[in-house]
This record gives C-alpha cells, structure tokens and sequence, in this order.
C-alpha cells in the first residue's frame, strides 16, 4: 500500500499564510462593513456592503406635518439684546414691572434667553411668557399662555402660534433694582416705543442706563 504523497513544509507554510490573509480581508472588507459600520479598507463602502449595518428607515412626510419641520420667511433674521432696568418693590408697580414683546407673524420662530442681573432669589422674581393678537376695535382677542413662573433664568425657542405679539410680563418683588438682559435671535421684528407690547418705551441694544428714557421722571 503506497503512502500519500506529503505536502512540503515550506507550501504548507504559505497556503497557511495565505489563508490567514483571506480570513483577515474577509473580516475588514465586509464583516466589519456590514456588521459593525467599519470601513478600514473602503471596500464596504465601493462594494455596498457598509450600508447593511444600517437600521430600518422610517420616512417622515414634511409636508403633512402641521408646521412645517423646514420653513423659510420672506422676513430678515435678526439678533437683539434689550436690558431692561426694573426698580424694587417700593419703587411701585409702574418701575417695579413691566411687559416687553415683539411683533411676530404666524409660525415664525425666535430663541430666547433672559436672565436677571442684580437678584439672587428665584422667589424674588416673576415672569409671564403669553402673547396675542392686536384686534381692531370691536374684534376679539386671541391670547395664549406658555409658561409663568418664579425665577431667574429661562431659555429656549417659540413658534408663534397666530400673527401678534409675543414676550413676557416681568415683575421685580425685590428689595434691590435688576436688570432682565434678554437676548433674542429669529425672525420678529422690534416693537416701537409707546405702542402695545412695549408701553414702557424700551430701547433695544443700548446699555441699561439708556434702555428706558423717561423712567426717572
């Protein structure tokens, strides 16, 4: 009975190597593509591979959404920080608080970010975030509330829900003068002094000493 011819040591060195090799590009070009998200050899990514490890995609139809998750307005974006200087309580109710708001139309969007300069009591300080509409004469108000509170601080973004106008009722309970820095970005546009919204005759982006013309008198 004849032996089986043996395989020299030397090509059983290299189809090991060799086989070794193909397991390593195996596993780089398109288990960990496929698998894992990882593309060392960029051959996931040429041979479609890399896109396996992705989850099922779930699509969203913007425009069946009630507001659109992408707008664009017809109206510039804008940047404004409005100091307003409020008194003490002693000082009465026409130093001590006061409403400040900006024009807005219907699904617009602004961020915002106020906090109280000079207080360090939350209890000390109270805010009503609303706004509503500006009716003519013998037509009624739209009103809506968002958030009222105690506290020093409060940020984050608004959609206007109606064509009008939208901000906040601050109120300095106190025993010291502060000042609200508000800042606001988006697309709104500032309210002239002495009309509704800003009664108070507030001047946007000037230092907090000039921010109220009048308020001494």
């Amino acid at each position: 009975m004849s032996e089986r011819p043996t395989m020299p040591r030397g090509r059983l060195v290299l189809v090991t190597l060799g086989a070794l090799v193909l397991a390593v590009l195996i596993v780089l070009g398109a288990i960990l593509p496929a698998e894992f998200n990882r593309d060392p050899l960029g051959v996931g990514r040429l041979s479609g591979l890399a896109r396996l490890w992705a989850p099922d995609e779930k699509v969203i139809d913007g425009k069946a959404a009630r507001v659109a998750p992408a707008r664009e307005y017809d109206i510039p974006y804008r940047t404004d920080v409005i100091e307003i200087p409020l008194g003490d309580f002693m000082a009465g109710a026409d130093r001590s608080e006061l409403e400040y708001k900006v024009r807005m139309r219907k699904d617009t969007t602004l961020t915002y970010a106020w906090e109280v300069i000079g207080a360090s009591d939350p209890r000390d300080f109270h805010f009503d975030q609303h706004g509503h509409t500006t009716p003519r004469p013998g037509e009624a108000m739209t009103v809506a509330t968002y958030r009222q509170g105690f506290g020093l601080k409060q940020q984050g973004a608004l959609t206007a829900p109606f064509d009008g106008i939208q901000g906040w009722q601050f109120s300095n309970s106190g025993e010291r003068p502060v000042v609200v820095r508000l800042r606001l970005s988006g697309f709104y546009a500032l309210i002239p002094s002495g009309q509704p919204g800003n009664e108070a005759g507030i001047v946007a982006n000037v230092p907090a000493a000039q921010a109220r013309p009048g308020a001494g008198s």
